[in-house]
């Protein structure tokens, strides 16, 4: 009997949590908003707001086509295949770049002086090995994301024998 009167009580507090909501604008042109009736105002009659759905697993709509295991596990493959070559091919321009930095950096930009001595061109060496600096910098962060997307990727690697484990969140 004491939950039917807490089930009661709970069912009737969302009415009390309503309120009437009460605007009024004096003559200096300062709007006062009261939950209880003010001289010279007037009752506001707001629309109730819209509500959403909680945050959660995203559904697809009715009717939309799903995809078989089948042919998802093959597309997988053929993504991590593309990712893999990507990632191959930007460890090899790394290379090349950190290559071209090191050529870059053995030879320093110089200059005759008036009195006939060798003086380096600081100013030419910088402007020749930022461009070099950046090229490795730009691949090392292309290799980073490209392995961050094959780490996020399921299961095992191209053409394994392996059996997958199944993934609880199709269901």
């Amino acid at each position: 009997m004491k939950l039917g009167y807490l089930f009661a009580v709970l069912c009737v507090c969302p009415m009390l949590a309503q309120a009437e909501i009460y605007k009024a604008i004096d003559e200096n042109g300062h709007v006062t908003y009261s939950s209880t009736p003010i001289k010279g105002g007037k009752k506001l009659i707001l629309e109730p707001l819209p509500t959403m759905m909680p945050p959660g697993k995203a559904r697809a709509p009715e009717g939309f086509p799903k995809v078989d295991d089948e042919t998802q596990r093959g597309r997988d493959d053929n993504r991590r295949k593309i990712l893999q070559d990507e990632l191959n091919a930007e460890e090899k321009l790394l290379e090349e770049a950190k290559q071209n930095l090191k050529e870059g950096e053995s030879n320093p930009e110089v200059f005759k002086g008036a009195d006939g001595r060798t003086y380096r061109n600081v100013a030419k060496y910088d402007e020749k090995i930022k461009p070099l600096n950046d090229q490795v910098e730009l691949h090392q962060q292309n290799i980073a994301a490209l392995k961050t997307e094959l780490s996020k990727l399921k299961d095992a690697p191209i053409n394994s024998s392996a059996p997958r484990k199944p993934d609880p969140n199709l269901n």
